[in-house]
């Protein structure tokens, strides 16, 4: 190693016989020219302006810096690129391409927001705009898919999974999960595939407590995206699958109760 920590030796000894030096200290580097794509994408699908349409601005105009849209679209695309602190943003706010994912000159432009500004801005987010960016979400992938089928679409079929998202640490609502043998969030995730594609396409994520039933709240979410599927697919048939984790009268009674709707759920082997 080197005497600064942004300076690799390497010893090659099958193809030089002497050290190379290889540096990444340049300023106006990147390691991240792919995300250029995900700009493209969503100024197709537009789903970040819709997103932000979702939430309220309260700050003082005359303090504000970075405006609501930028801080989602920075929080958005650091995550895409594998990134998932605000934390990172001490490194991420001058680097060229995350300044040009938001309009930015790549060498002049303005730095990205601070840690404490996103961790600001993410606890500021309450829970009627968290159910309003879920519909934002939601309606963006039936829209899009809507418009890709033009009226070929005779079934949808819903599917909702739980799934463990570890953590390390004292974070709110993180818990100790039997089933998972781990601390951690229990999110659950749902999906739409349409007639019979076997892609499937993220519409919903919800965060939840580590320590709730795979049917924890999945009534809500059902409901939800059975309007939305109806307002932008009507008359089509709604499939719902399920494994056996969701099994709870509650969600039975809802389904049972929902026209032109069926459901399936799978249930483990049984070992006698």
């Amino acid at each position: 190693m080197s005497d600064n920590s942004t300076t690799q030796w390497l010893l090659l000894p099958d193809i030089f016989h002497k050290p190379a030096v290889l540096q990444f200290d340049q300023r106006q580097g990147s390691s991240d020219g792919g995300a250029l794509l995900l700009k493209a994408a969503d100024r197709r699908y537009g789903l970040i302006a819709g997103m932000a349409d979702c939430l309220r601005d309260e700050r003082q105009a005359g303090k504000v810096d970075h405006s609501l849209k930028e801080l989602l679209a920075q929080r958005v695309f650091s995550i895409a690129c594998g990134y998932p602190d605000a934390n990172d943003a001490a490194r991420l706010a001058a680097d060229p391409i995350h300044k040009m994912l938001l309009d930015r000159d790549p060498g002049a432009g303005r730095d990205l927001a601070s840690q404490p500004t996103l961790s600001r801005f993410e606890n500021a987010i309450g829970v009627k705009e968290l159910y309003r960016l879920g519909e934002a979400l939601a309606a963006s992938v039936l829209q899009r898919h809507a418009e890709r089928l033009r009226g070929r679409v005779r079934r949808v079929t819903l599917d909702l999974d739980p799934t463990d998202d570890p953590t390390h640490g004292a974070q709110q609502l993180s818990f100790f999960n039997r089933h998972y043998d781990t601390w951690c969030y229990l999110p659950v995730m749902g999906f739409v595939s349409f007639n019979d594609e076997a892609e499937q396409y993220l519409c919903a994520a919800v965060l939840r407590p580590g320590n709730v039933t795979a049917a924890a709240g999945a009534v809500g979410i059902l409901r939800r995206l059975m309007q939305l599927i109806r307002h932008f697919l009507p008359g089509v048939c709604i499939r719902v699958r399920l494994d056996g984790g969701f099994a709870h009268p509650e969600l039975l009674d809802f389904l049972d109760a929902e026209p032109g709707v069926e459901y399936v759920w799978r249930w483990p082997k049984m070992r006698c």
